[in-house]
């Protein structure tokens, strides 16, 4: 196929270039700025400068292209994402750039869209298996995946394959939040927020950008993307201490997260998220069951 990505040069796109190209794709990508631009190209890519949230130059940009993969994104850091004012950008980019994607991509007559989501938008439900039966409930702040996720749909039903991917949390080399965490766990701090009890659904990056190359064959609807086996908070802690050699002496900000009240949900809830529904639909596997694997590799150490 011939396909657009947008934030191709983030934390996920910097493995999902590589990954479309080995799959033998044709791969176009927004690239903001000649040091971007020279990244893609070496990447087998052609880059290509464009707003995007401009939907007229994204319809010139996207003629041609069998898919466009959106996953353009602004996620804050760690230490900000309490804060709703810290997803401004992101936001936007869920709401208006979206809709420029979507816009353009029905102009320019692309047959399908993937679309990035978030899985951490589920309701905390403790124990209990999650899967996409259960409606979100983003947090305050956060609403815009909404948005994003009400895009994809238009775009299918207007004749175009529309693919949601709700991902679950990101670690991985060119994470900023895996930096962070190996930061502290080089402290004997290991990184949970809420209760040490509650599950933590994650996904490597490489396995995220695998997950990308098979929704190019995926049912239009809207799928999770994370590892087989959630792992407690503490649990996952745990793993990013071992891939460092240390073992955890204090957890944070653990309970005390709690205490931020609707603002800190984002980071406390218990989301044991299921990823059979893509599984069954494209064969895809993670080659990391769970974090416990994923942070063992030495490239997360040397990244």
């Amino acid at each position: 196929m011939k396909v657009f990505v947008t934030g191709g040069t983030g934390a996920i796109g910097r493995h999902v270039l590589p990954a479309l190209r080995d799959a033998g794709h044709d791969v176009t990508a927004l690239a903001r700025g000649p040091e971007k631009a020279a990244w893609v190209s070496a990447q087998g890519a052609t880059p290509v400068e464009v707003s995007l949230f401009d939907a007229g130059a994204l319809e010139d940009a996207f003629r041609g292209h069998d898919a466009v993969a959106n996953l353009a994104t602004a996620i804050p850091a760690s230490k900000d994402a309490m804060r709703a004012a810290a997803w401004a950008t992101n936001n936007r980019i869920r709401t208006e750039g979206s809709t420029a994607v979507v816009d353009a991509a029905i102009a320019a007559g692309v047959a399908r869209l993937v679309q990035e989501s978030i899985a951490f938008t589920y309701p905390d439900r403790g124990d209990e298996w999650i899967d996409e039966s259960l409606p979100i409930d983003p947090p305050p702040g956060i609403d815009s995946v909404r948005a994003a996720e009400g895009n994809a749909q238009r775009f299918t039903e207007a004749g175009g394959v529309g693919v949601v991917l709700r991902f679950g949390f990101f670690y991985g080399p060119g994470s900023a939040h895996s930096e962070e965490f190996l930061r502290a766990a080089r402290r004997h701090i290991g990184p949970v927020t809420g209760r040490p009890s509650s599950y933590v659904s994650s996904i490597h990056l490489a396995d995220a950008a695998a997950a990308v190359v098979a929704a190019l064959d995926a049912p239009a609807g809207v799928y999770n993307v994370v590892d087989d086996e959630p792992l407690r908070g503490k649990d996952y802690a745990r793993a990013v201490g071992a891939a460092v050699g240390k073992r955890p002496w204090l957890y944070l900000p653990g309970r005390f997260a709690l205490l931020a009240g609707k603002k800190s949900e984002v980071m406390t809830r218990s989301e044991r998220v299921s990823n059979r529904a893509f599984r069954d639909a494209t064969g895809w596997r993670p080659r990391y069951p769970s974090a416990r694997e994923g942070w063992s590799t030495r490239e997360m150490v040397d990244a």
